[in-house]
């Protein structure tokens, strides 16, 4: 009974091929699930070839998710067949393209390389959609897209998250990031600074706060506590820095008391307090009315750079998309595009996204 995660490789020019590898080759983790890779097999056999360890590493391709065997030191593949290593470049390698073929005909490849990579990373993220719309698999997991690759192949989208809602139906959705015990929704994401702030309308505010809380119990957390960041420094400073929270924050949390959410404090809180009381304990997710509000904070505990090394110790963290009728957890990360193909990429936020995708799955079968 242990649950079927499918996941997506991500951008094959990027970092998802290696930091999968390191992932699925932990033993422990088909103690917990049944992981199958959407992509593409060759390119998973040559991240192979770079990471220390897997020189003994099975890549079983296989053509449905019945046919795969979910083995201890093998790696099964929904094999898509989609990539043609010998017209994949990475970006790492630039200088060195450009040295050998010019300028000009480097850009050439590069962009028909980018427009190969943009929609096999698509399709991959179409078809774990489809499965799991199915039943095929219980939850999916994506690995990093490249934005710029998926537009090229002529996607536009400006992410997963929109590319799921889409291809589900689901107009009422937000973004939950996680570290640890730190959680935080979004009242908006990927637009500009000045139109997050004319995004934050009552409706749009109780909307989330109903997400989050229903997020939480997906969790399996009986009672959730929400704190609700306020807009403006200060909350507005009773309306002298701006009145948002006022004509539009607090009546959205007043709504949801009554509808019985547990808002500890029933008022916005300063931005710039939240994110510690709910590291301290007084709130199991916090609602951010905009990207960087939330994203900072949980970058700063869970991105841990070394340094002395010049290496990125921990990029921990995990990006879930709620309010969708599937699972969908997600590497909190890019596709790290400068270091893909060395073996270097961290694989730590794909555990966590896998952890997530898991306790979500076990939590809905309750």
């Amino acid at each position: 009974m242990k649950p079927i995660l499918g996941i997506t490789m991500g951008d094959p020019s990027g970092n998802g091929p290696e930091i999968s590898v390191k992932a699925l080759m932990n033993p422990e983790l088909y103690e917990k699930c049944r992981p199958i890779i959407i992509g593409d097999a060759n390119c998973m056999r040559e991240a192979a070839k770079v990471i220390e360890g897997a020189e003994n590493l099975i890549i079983n391709p296989v053509r449905d998710v019945k046919d795969a065997v979910f083995s201890k030191g093998s790696i099964d593949v929904l094999d898509m067949g989609l990539v043609d290593l010998s017209r994949r470049y990475y970006r790492k390698d630039r200088d060195k393209t450009v040295s050998m073929l010019g300028k000009e005909k480097a850009e050439e490849v590069f962009r028909e390389s980018d427009r190969m990579c943009g929609e096999a990373a698509f399709r991959y993220v179409k078809k774990v959609i489809e499965l799991a719309m199915d039943g095929g698999v219980d939850a999916t997991v994506t690995n990093a897209l490249n934005k710029d690759h998926i537009n090229l192949a002529g996607h536009h989208y400006s992410g997963h998250t929109e590319i799921y809602a889409d291809f589900t139906g689901t107009s009422k959705y937000t973004m939950m990031l996680a570290h640890e015990e730190l959680r935080v929704v979004h009242v908006s994401t990927h637009v500009s600074l000045r139109e997050a702030c004319d995004r934050v309308k009552k409706d749009r505010v109780l909307e989330v706060i109903r997400i989050a809380y229903e997020g939480c119990k997906s969790l399996g957390i009986e009672k959730p506590k929400i704190g609700v960041a306020g807009l403006n420094p200060h909350c507005g400073e009773n309306g002298m820095f701006g009145k948002e929270e006022i004509e539009e924050i607090q009546p959205a949390i007043e709504e949801a008391m009554r509808e019985g959410i547990l808002i500890p404090e029933g008022k916005p809180t300063p931005p710039d307090t939240v994110f510690s009381k709910a590291l301290g304990g007084w709130y199991d997710i916090v609602v951010a009315m905009y990207h960087d509000q939330g994203h900072i904070p949980l970058k700063v505990k869970g991105f841990v750079y070394n340094k002395e090394k010049k290496r990125w110790d921990a990029v921990a963290g995990v990006n879930v998309t709620l309010g969708l009728p599937i699972i969908r957890a997600s590497v909190d990360h890019g596709t790290g595009e400068g270091h893909a193909g060395d073996g270097s990429a961290n694989e730590l936020s794909l555990v966590n996204a896998i952890d997530y995708a898991v306790r979500m799955a076990v939590s809905g079968r309750k």
